[in-house]
């Protein structure tokens, strides 16, 4: 697994930046290798998660464009409200499913989870047209979904959970609405993170680049987004080498209105996001989640005090502001 963490990497930085950043296409060795390491996680089935709630990837007819992740049996729930997250796909890739194992977590939570696009990758996707790292793959050229896209999760949600022949009908919290996203995905999230509907943020593997450059074709961000944040924000990053660490430390030193943490793991750009359940990152999503849209006070132990549980692990680094 941590072999296809540095192909995912890879792909999530061809299909952020590709030539924009000058970088050269992998050799024919590279791409190869690449090609096997995807096909092993598009075989990997999808899993329920370890949560209370079992979950389900599917997609509405009525939403075509979007994959939904939510507990598969809605009356399991009983009183209990879900929560809503939406996430910007790696790479603003147009594939709904590549954080599939991530995301099935998550909504085994207590959780309905929309990405834009559609399912290109694992169980129920067509057959790969390209190999991932040739040239023109992985959406190379630009930005393959918008943030508009990752913002009308939340329109959609919040319709369904008020249209009385929807299974969603009553069963979301509007009060608790997050928003994630990886690598180019985390900057479409922070161009929505000043969404007044929005409770909490998490942002993996990125951070709007401190040179003040635009080098991703089809976004345009700058630090100014910085102060519309209105939440808490959680940047969870890959250590010294993964690509976004100048840019999401930099983020995290210039906000100043809102509580901030950035957490880092040393498995570089990837993430844990293909391993099974979503690896330790997701575990970390989840305390996020449940502390920030539900209140835990078992989730705020994670994060809050000098003994929190991330940093008393020496796997994790942690810096923390205005948590405590």
């Amino acid at each position: 697994m941590k072999a296809l963490a540095s192909i995912v990497g890879a792909a999530c930085l061809l299909g952020a930046s590709g030539g924009a950043l000058g970088q050269t296409a992998p050799s024919p060795q590279a791409q190869e290798q690449m090609r096997l390491e995807f096909a092993a996680y598009d075989a990997m089935p999808d899993t329920p998660g370890s949560g209370p709630y079992p979950a389900a990837k599917l997609v509405d007819p009525g939403f075509a464009d979007h994959v939904i992740y939510r507990p598969a049996n809605l009356k399991a729930l009983g009183s209990r409200k879900l929560g809503v997250l939406v996430w910007g796909n790696g790479g603003c890739s147009a594939d709904g499913a590549s954080a599939r194992l991530h995301l099935e977590e998550i909504a085994s939570h207590g959780y309905l989870v929309i990405a834009p696009g559609r399912v290109l990758s694992g169980p129920g996707a067509p057959p790969r047209t390209k190999s991932p790292g040739a040239p023109g793959a992985l959406g190379a050229l630009g930005v393959d979904t918008t943030t508009a896209q990752v913002a009308a999760g939340i329109d959609w949600a919040l319709a369904e959970n008020a249209r009385p022949a929807s299974p969603l009908y009553r069963r979301i919290d509007p009060q608790m609405v997050a928003v994630s996203g990886h690598s180019c995905g985390g900057l479409q999230a922070l161009q929505i993170a000043g969404d007044p509907r929005i409770r909490a943020v998490i942002i993996h593997n990125s951070g709007i680049f401190a040179d003040g450059t635009n080098p991703i074709r089809g976004i345009t961000v700058d630090k100014s987004l910085l102060q519309t944040l209105h939440t808490p924000i959680l940047y969870i990053m890959g250590g010294p080498t993964d690509i976004a660490w100048p840019n999401g430390n930099d983020d995290y030193r210039r906000i100043d209105k809102v509580p901030a943490v950035l957490v880092s793991l040393g498995v570089g750009h990837g993430g844990t996001f293909h391993q099974p359940n979503g690896g330790r990152v997701t575990q970390v999503d989840v305390a996020w989640l449940d502390w920030q849209l539900r209140h835990d006070n078992a989730a705020a132990r994670w994060f809050s005090g000098a003994s929190c549980r991330l940093c008393t692990n020496s796997e994790w680094t942690v810096l923390k502001k205005k948590i405590d």
